[in-house]
């Protein structure tokens, strides 16, 4: 499977929703103080954005890649985009137990694109 725009537009539109659902889950954090209904009221506002980007991305994906895949893709776009999140918005230190539990996710994605083990 060679790298073209059946390939790659997927991937694109799962990465841009899921930096706006990152923001409407956890941008909100930032803000102890807000009211929670504005908080669901504007984090569900951002995530009707992210519904316009994931769900034509797996309309687009799918015949492309396996629904497995496309849901995989999305996890691992997902752990990435909030581990920069959490890093360079809210603060937090990436540890050691991170990585290695990033890690063995990735592990996972590996062996649902490798194909059957035989």
């Amino acid at each position: 499977m060679g790298l073209n725009v059946p390939t790659l537009a997927p991937i694109a539109l799962l990465i841009a929703s899921n930096l706006f659902m990152t923001f409407a889950w956890y941008g909100h954090l930032k803000f102890p103080g807000a009211a929670l209904w504005v908080v669901v009221l504007i984090s569900w506002g951002i995530a009707f954005f992210e519904y316009w980007l994931a769900v034509p991305a797996n309309r687009i994906g799918y015949g492309v890649y396996s629904g497995a895949e496309l849901k995989t893709i999305q996890e691992v776009i997902s752990l990435s985009v909030f581990a920069l999140f959490a890093v360079f918005y809210l603060g937090e230190k990436f540890t050691w137990n991170h990585g290695i539990g990033f890690g063995l996710i990735a592990l996972g994605a590996f062996f649902i694109f490798r194909g059957p083990i035989r």
